[in-house]
């Protein structure tokens, strides 16, 4: 079962390159089918369902775009990817561009964000507000 995890990982890194290449093209339905099928195969991934997003709003389905950046989310935590993409398009000038992978993300979340364990033992991921 270990050695399962890297080739998943090589194969979701090759996803993410081949769909930046596809909406750059804008073959969107091809694309569309690619994430898809990668839904499929990596239902627990939250890297097919960040993808989607960022083709939906390419599309300019915000909502069904935020909800799929909330689906990765809500997939995996830690995926920085994801939190980005939801800031950025939250954000009142989404001007940054999209993060594909965790070397997009450009401004470095794990520095803005936090978690924290509550008494019932659930860890929220949780803002840092500014230091004045």
């Amino acid at each position: 079962m270990k050695s399962a995890a890297p080739i998943q990982q090589q194969e979701l890194t090759k996803l993410c390159r081949d769909a930046k290449l596809l909406i750059e093209e804008e073959k969107y339905e091809e694309c569309k089918r690619l994430i898809s099928n990668a839904m499929g195969t990596f239902p627990h991934a939250p890297q097919p369902h960040n993808l989607m997003g960022i083709l939906l709003e390419q599309e300019n389905d915000i909502l069904g775009a935020m909800r799929h950046f909330r689906s990765a989310w809500a997939l995996d935590p830690t995926y920085l990817p994801a939190r980005y993409n939801l800031n950025r398009l939250g954000s009142l000038t989404p001007d940054r561009k999209c993060a594909y992978e965790e070397s997009d993300c450009g401004e470095p979340l794990h520095l803005a964000f936090c978690t924290r364990r509550d008494p019932n033992g659930i860890i929220h991921v949780m803002e840092r507000r500014a230091e004045r």
